[in-house]
């Protein structure tokens, strides 16, 4: 389990950028009362990693799912799929759940490269300031973004994910 405090530097980029975040445990039951008032009403997407505790956390939530759930693999410390389709579970807190399979990867598809930095609200006002209109944000001198990077204004893992997706976007496209 990870200390909660491990991750509020992470939980505090994206509560900068205006994002709900709600910090919460399966295990030990820590921020699920507060989760639960945002579920209210909401159809709501369960995303991530195999093995991270997606179905835990919903069996917490709501323990007559049942859903089943398996350990992390000893051999390669990844999570197995338990859950192989996505399916909409309603909750008794007037929405529904839609649990999904474990993402193992994940890449944009028909995408073009130069769109990518739009879609990271945090990128977008810096990248007007760079030299080049058409600047990548991954190796230009001038670029606003790499700046603000390396002042430690724009939480550096924010830059590699946008960066990555973006690669990735120009590697679909070949």
């Amino acid at each position: 389990m990870i200390d909660p405090a491990e991750l509020l530097p992470l939980a505090g980029v994206y509560a900068r950028m205006g994002y709900p975040v709600i910090l919460c445990s399966s295990v030990t039951g820590y921020g699920l009362s507060r989760l639960k008032i945002e579920l209210d009403g909401q159809v709501t997407a369960v995303v991530g990693q195999s093995g991270v505790g997606k179905s835990s956390l919903l069996n917490r939530l709501e323990p007559v799912l049942e859903l089943p759930v398996s350990d992390v693999s000893r051999d390669n410390e990844k999570g197995r799929h338990t859950t192989t389709a996505a399916r909409l579970l309603p909750h008794s807190y007037n929405g529904s759940f839609v649990d999904t399979p474990g993402v193992r990867q994940f890449q944009l598809w028909e995408t073009v490269p130069a769109e990518v930095p739009s879609a990271f609200r945090d990128l977008r006002p810096l990248a007007n300031h760079c030299r080049y209109p058409d600047c990548s944000h991954s190796h230009e001198s001038g670029c606003a973004v790499k700046d603000a990077v390396a002042d430690g204004l724009l939480d550096t893992r924010r830059w590699e994910s946008c960066c990555y997706l973006a690669a990735g976007a120009e590697d679909s496209r070949e």
